[in-house]
């Protein structure tokens, strides 16, 4: 039988984005998404930094790990403040949402 011999391949995503959005309509597509991206972000750290899965993360919130899968995709839905505040409770957290003045 043959040996599979596995090879991981690198990925630096600062330097993947970057020569992305030399793409044509890359860069305004990613920067519209900026604030979906940014949340993303904040609630894979919280659910990194209390060390569950998508699936611990749903069963606590009574619901599918898809829907876990989906709620941390940027881009793909608008989720609801009630569903970011029960992603929160199940991380340990609290939501907390501002309103900064663009000229401040």
């Amino acid at each position: 039988m043959a040996e599979l011999k596995f090879k991981p391949v690198t990925h630096d995503h600062n330097t993947f984005i970057e020569k992305a959005k030399q793409r044509e309509g890359f860069k305004k597509a990613y920067d519209d998404l900026e604030e979906e991206y940014a949340l993303v972000r904040e609630m894979l750290a919280a659910r990194s930094r209390v060390g569950l899965s998508q699936e611990a993360v749903a069963e606590l919130m009574g619901t599918t790990k898809s829907a876990i899968s989906r709620l941390e995709a940027a881009g793909k839905h608008a989720p609801s403040v009630t569903t970011l505040k029960k992603y929160a409770q199940a991380v340990g957290c609290h939501l907390e949402i501002r309103f900064v003045p663009e000229h401040a």
